[in-house]
């Protein structure tokens, strides 16, 4: 194991801490203390995950979040003091793929950072058929070897969430997945509070990003009470 993290946080004690409990797990760390240092580092250097802190001087955790998306899809986990839900969900609108709550277990930590990486370097379901080739859905094809979405022949600029949920929906057309399902599927992990918020907030974005009217989509679709599903179209539709 060899996956390096990028550890950013003002408080060195923090980013002591972390790099250390990343180390004896196997991962090469690198470390910065500011939203500056980060994109420098995240910019020049072959990072797979990235801990990001939200409270930072110079440049703060979601302004280096947005810039770093502009350019990579790798996972990010925010770390804050703040643990109110509309932070949270502030977070991941914005394209982090977790959020942990200071205090934290380190456990937990290390647990997260596991499991996006898991997810990042081998996005196969296991519990999906794997398909060979491509999955044509209407103006939407899925190259899951590739891990490529294409809407209408462009590429799509999904998180390795998004793409995870993508990959769950488009494998699956027609079948409802509650998001409690999604989230256990997608997070590799049992649903926790606030888990259809969460859940709630990457459809969002997937919308935004595949479909010609996110507030009347015709792919990602709500059945309300029970969850979420992809419609099956037929091409050119």
């Amino acid at each position: 194991m060899n996956e390096c993290v990028l550890v950013v946080d003002d408080d060195r004690q923090i980013v002591n801490a972390i790099s250390i409990l990343l180390e004896r797990e196997g991962y090469r760390v690198l470390r910065a203390y500011n939203g500056v240092e980060a994109l420098a580092l995240a910019a020049e250097q072959s990072v797979q995950l990235i801990v990001l802190d939200v409270m930072m001087p110079r440049l703060d955790g979601l302004s280096a979040l947005m810039k770093i998306r502009e350019r990579r899809n790798l996972p990010i986990i925010l770390l804050s003091a703040k643990s109110e839900e509309s932070d949270k969900i502030l977070g991941l609108s914005m394209g982090a793929d977790d959020y942990i709550a200071k205090p934290y277990h380190p456990q937990e930590l290390v647990a997260r950072v596991r499991s996006q990486l898991r997810r990042y370097t081998s996005l196969g379901d296991i519990n999906a058929q794997r398909r060979a080739g491509e999955i044509v859905n209407g103006r939407l094809t899925y190259r899951p070897e590739e891990r490529l979405l294409l809407a209408d022949g462009e590429p799509v600029r999904l998180t390795a969430t998004e793409l995870k949920i993508v990959d769950l929906l488009i494998r699956n057309l027609g079948r409802v997945f509650p998001a409690e399902e999604i989230y256990r599927r997608v997070w590799e992990d049992a649903a926790a509070f606030a888990t259809e918020n969460t859940v709630m907030v990457h459809i969002r974005h997937i919308r935004e990003k595949i479909e010609l009217n996110p507030k009347e989509p015709e792919y990602v679709k709500v059945v309300w009470g029970i969850g979420y599903k992809m419609d099956k179209k037929k091409s050119g539709h």
